[in-house]
Formats: C-alpha cells, sequence, structure tokens
C-alpha cells in the first residue's frame, strides 16, 4: 500500500477518468495523494464550456480549476496545476524545475502518469516524458551528501483512452470496489467532460472482471489497471 502517492496528468480531468479510484483506494488506508496538472486542459479538454456564449480562457481555465478541485476531494486528494497550457503542452526549464520541486518535496512512494505513446492526443506522451525525466533528476543528484535527493519512487502508467493503440500492458489491477462510490462522485464533478463517465464506469466494472478472473477473488467487482514501469525489488517470491 503506497503511504503517498503522486499522479501527474497533462489536463486538469486526466486523474479523475484512469486513477481516481486507486486514489481513493490509498487515502481511504491513511496514505497521502497529489494530483499534479501540468494544464487545465483549457483547449483540447473543454469542449462543452466553449459552447456557452462569450465563454474566455480565464473563465475555462476558473471552472476547471473549481471542477478539479472538487473531484480530487472526492477522493482524499490534493490538487496542483501547474497552468502550461495544452494543444499544445510546452514544458520549458522553469516548468522542469517546478515539476523536480514538486517531486522532493513530496518524495512520493509511487508516481502515475500517461503512457509515452498516444496518437490521439498531442500532450500525453509529453506529460510522460518530463515524469520520467523529472523523477530521476530529484532522486539521481548522485552525490546525497551535497546534493538534495528522494529515493527513487515506483512508477506505473495509467490506462489510456485506447489502450490497444498506445502499448498499454496492464500488469497491475487495483480493486476500487470499496471506493467506487467516491470515483463516480470525482467523474460528476468533471462537468466539462460529463460524457466520459459512462465509459469509465463501464471500464471500470471490464476491469474488474478482469481482475476476477487473474486473481480467483471474486469479490473485486470494479478495478483500475496500470501498468508498473520498473522491476519490483522483494525480499523473496
Amino acid at each position: 500500500m503506497a503511504r503517498k502517492l503522486l499522479v501527474v496528468g497533462a489536463h486538469s480531468a486526466d486523474f479523475v477518468w484512469r486513477a481516481a479510484g486507486t486514489i481513493a483506494v490509498t487515502t481511504a488506508n491513511g496514505g497521502d495523494a497529489l494530483v499534479v496538472a501540468l494544464s487545465y486542459g483549457e483547449r483540447g479538454e473543454s469542449g462543452e464550456l466553449w459552447k456557452q456564449e462569450g465563454q474566455t480562457v480565464e473563465n475555462v481555465k476558473r471552472i476547471r480549476h473549481e471542477q478539479a478541485e472538487q473531484a480530487a476531494a472526492a477522493v482524499g486528494a490534493r490538487f496542483v496545476c501547474l497552468d502550461l497550457g495544452d494543444y499544445p503542452l510546452e514544458v520549458d526549464a522553469a516548468a522542469m524545475e517546478r515539476l523536480v520541486r514538486l517531486f522532493r518535496d513530496e518524495a512520493p512512494d509511487v508516481v502515475l502518469t500517461h503512457t509515452a505513446v498516444d496518437p490521439f492526443n498531442p500532450d500525453h506522451p509529453v506529460a510522460h516524458d518530463v515524469v520520467m525525466r523529472a523523477r530521476l533528476l530529484s532522486s539521481g543528484a548522485g552525490v546525497a551528501s551535497a546534493f538534495e535527493r528522494i529515493d527513487p519512487p515506483a512508477v506505473y502508467l495509467f490506462e489510456p483512452h485506447q489502450p490497444e493503440l498506445c502499448g498499454f500492458q496492464p500488469n497491475t489491477f487495483v480493486d476500487i470496489t470499496p471506493v467506487f462510490e467516491r470515483k463516480v462522485a470525482a467523474m460528476a464533478a468533471m462537468g466539462a467532460q460529463s460524457y466520459l463517465k459512462e465509459y469509465y464506469t463501464e471500464l471500470a466494472g471490464r476491469r474488474g472482471n478482469h481482475a476476477r478472473r487473474i486473481s480467483g477473488k471474486q469479490h473485486v467487482r470494479q478495478a483500475e489497471a496500470h501498468q508498473r514501469v520498473l522491476p519490483l525489488v522483494v525480499e523473496s517470491l
């Protein structure tokens, strides 16, 4: 069970669909979770909001922030947005430094982020790359006595919208059955993308079915799938 979880998404709602249940499991068991959005998704993820007459970028960002904070609260997490802009998401040296500082301040046990490939979204692979780089920079200073560093956290990739086209290989399933209503509440908070709620509700059920078949644990009804990137280090099998 992760004591400290850091979830980094390209856009402010990414964590809701892909990892809200995992976050809720962590916090329900006494852990701590921080959600970092690199952008609000104001250009590429907010189509419903732009249907409103007289809409502005500033107002879309405000609404997206409020919705993300409400969703994060539903699963017991904190929310921070770096507001770097989207479509395209561009991370300069100053933004990378901010992300590395978050890694060092949080010292997470586990980091969750996007896959390295997504042919349908230009921002998700960017987020993956900067998260992996920030992990290395925060944990690999080299001389612990001279430079601030953290223990390297485990890295998991959460499930993309079309996994078969993103090279996603699920090898870890989190049972979110006990906290599923909290994920439902988080999804309900994201009014700017309410059309995704039904899809990810159904996906949780399908992944629950897979988890039951893999484990034999018949109590699992809903699950989230992730891909662990680095090997486990264990005392025994």
